[in-house]
């Protein structure tokens, strides 16, 4: 990117602060529904490692699909997005960066969205995709797998400690959104490949913050969860799966799937960590064209 060096973020938002009042003519709530959108996205870069001048349309996406898996309303993320567009805009008009990297990105869809679902085969071929050759397969494949397995929103699993893993038990406790902890059931799957990757990761150059988090990078560090992001993409595409995939795709994956096999929505409520059924009704709608499927199949009607 081209433009002036930007040295000092504070007055660079106070100035855009003013752009929006003198020349945009906001109010003052808009105003600072902006600011703070802009002071998310910040901390969202920080801690990622990037500044500023690395934001590209990826990474406005992969701060799209983190909103997402916050569970923050599609409404709400057009709006964030709508001020990030602006931010950006005006950093171009002034010659901070250049070109926008907002420009080709878009918008979140409102109303009822139903998400991308893979297939268990789908699910598989990310797994097999993974280069055995490469210092983190095994990290990768456990990661995918407790991703699927458990339905971890991505934060989740970067935060995941190792003294919250009950092997034996079959269960790992997960604290999730609101700092609220919850049991959640691990596959004997997940759990081989988290023992695997284990005997991996002492080899690691641990740094001391970072001694009872499960999944760690190269460097002995806490996952960020843009890496994770990076991860699964790369994944699928290597897949050859066409869908927009994101780490959010598998917990969606791993609802469907628990209710396509007839566990109930309270159930899978409780498993996902939603605070009420409402989030997880979504799931029906899902489940509609197999719905049908066994109507057609199996209501008395249509066998007349």
């Amino acid at each position: 990117m081209t433009g002036r060096q930007i040295l000092d973020t504070e007055k660079v938002l106070t100035d855009y602060a003013l752009y929006l009042q003198m020349e945009k003519g906001m109010s003052a709530n808009t105003r600072e529904a902006y600011d703070r959108d802009v002071r998310k996205f910040l901390v969202y870069l920080a801690e990622s490692g990037l500044t500023l001048r690395d934001v590209t349309v990826d990474t406005m996406r992969y701060f799209i699909g983190e909103l997402h898996d916050l569970g923050i309303a599609e409404r709400s993320q057009a709006r964030i997005v709508s001020g990030l567009r602006s931010f950006f805009r005006y950093l171009s008009l002034e010659d901070y960066l250049n070109p926008d990297p907002t420009e080709l990105l878009e918008s979140p869809k409102t109303g009822l969205h139903l998400p991308e679902v893979l297939t268990i085969e789908e699910i598989d071929s990310m797994i097999a995709a993974i280069d055995p050759a490469k210092a983190e397969a095994q990290r990768d494949r456990a990661m995918i797998e407790t991703l699927y397995g458990c339905g971890l929103r991505v934060s989740e699993l970067v935060g995941l400690e190792i003294s919250k893993i009950f092997g034996d038990e079959g269960y790992i406790v997960i604290r999730g959104k609101g700092n609220k902890e919850r049991m959640v059931p691990i596959s004997d799957v997940a759990l081989r490949e988290i023992r695997d990757y284990l005997r991996d990761r002492e080899l690691l150059d641990i740094k001391p913050d970072s001694r009872n988090i499960l999944f760690l990078n190269r460097r002995g560090g806490k996952m960020t969860r843009m890496r994770v992001f990076q991860i699964v993409k790369a994944l699928a595409e290597a897949a050859g799966i066409r869908k927009s995939i994101s780490p959010h795709t598998l917990r969606h994956s791993f609802a469907t799937h628990l209710l396509e096999g007839g566990a109930n929505l309270r159930a899978i409520q409780q498993m996902l960590g939603h605070e009420t059924i409402a989030t997880t009704q979504i799931y029906i709608h899902l489940d509609r064209s197999a719905l049908r499927k066994d109507i057609l199949t199996f209501h008395p009607r249509n066998k007349l």
